[in-house]
């Protein structure tokens, strides 16, 4: 068994995905034993090949490929089966390490056996703070924003914009990089593949506080995280957002708070027509069957 399973996920951004492994064996010491994991989500074929091609030749690197793109969430199922480690960083592709990551989190979640999960501290490419963890979005959070959550309370609400020297204990960390105690993760079932995109930490780290575990950023762990690679913009990714979020509040809450937040984001909507194209999420009764995991096709290599 390894300290550390590194799983990482490739989609159309070979590029960052050679660059992202070249940086986890350059920054790691040779007193961390680990593997590398790396999960190719049914890409293109050029950039499949590109992969391939240029992917390091180790012992403790793999990769592997699906024939159908299942999500960051299923992605990241898919190669958590090959995994044998004490603990499982699942790390964007787009996510580089600074330092030694995997040594400060392995050495830190040693002595603290309460801790699930716990993150590095993002830094964009410009060497600028990126916030790595957040609040629960709930009613308060919708209604007076983060700002106004963080002045009134700074113990429950700590700054996202405040860079940090101490280790510290959040609601949700960052999902670019999720650091797992593997036993946590298997308690908690991973990852629901039922999200495609966006809000998987969220669900997460709900769900190991249910099981008495808490989320923690440590800062002394640094990273530069190019952001939104590998996804991009567009009016489908958006609507995907939504869906999630909506899948994460239905499924952790009340019926009751999960309609009145259904009803609020519908009413600010309303107030901007260049977002009208979300209604159609939002008045849905059922929006995960709009997802983007419902129209993904299996494509072989054989295929292309």
């Amino acid at each position: 068994m390894k300290d550390v399973a590194v799983i990482l996920i490739n989609y159309n951004t070979s590029k960052f995905t050679l660059e992202c492994v070249s940086t986890v064996v350059e920054m790691t010491s040779e007193d961390i034993s680990y593997e590398i994991i790396v999960v190719d989500n049914n890409s293109e074929l050029s950039d499949y090949k590109n992969l391939k091609e240029n992917f390091p030749e180790a012992g403790n690197i793999s990769l592997y490929r699906s024939d159908l793109n299942t999500g960051f969430g299923g992605g990241n199922m898919f190669g958590a089966q090959f995994a044998n480690a004490k603990y499982c960083l699942f790390l964007n592709n787009d996510a580089m390490l600074q330092n030694d990551c995997l040594s400060i989190l392995y050495s830190f979640m040693e002595d603290k056996p309460g801790v699930g999960v716990s993150t590095a501290q993002n830094y964009n490419e410009h060497n600028e703070l990126v916030p790595s963890f957040d609040h629960n979005k709930g009613l308060r959070r919708l209604l007076f924003g983060r700002s106004f959550l963080e002045n009134r309370d700074s113990k429950k609400y700590p700054k996202r914009k405040h860079e940090y020297a101490n280790p510290l204990e959040v609601n949700w960390v960052n999902g670019a990089f999720l650091f797992f105690k593997s036993e946590a993760f298997e308690k908690i079932g991973g990852f629901d593949t039922n999200i495609f995109l966006y809000w998987e930490e969220m669900d997460l780290c709900h769900r190991l506080r249910e099981h008495g575990y808490s989320s923690v950023l440590v800062p002394e762990a640094k990273i530069l995280h190019y952001q939104g690679v590998s996804i991009g913009s567009s009016k489908p990714i958006d609507k995907e957002a939504y869906i999630s979020y909506l899948y994460v509040l239905r499924k952790n809450h009340s019926y009751f708070k999960y309609l009145l937040i259904r009803v609020y984001l519908v009413l600010v909507i309303l107030l901007k027509p260049k977002k009208w194209y979300l209604l159609s999420v939002l008045l849905k009764p059922n929006p995960s069957e709009a997802s983007l995991k419902h129209k993904q096709q299996i494509r072989t290599l054989h295929a292309n």
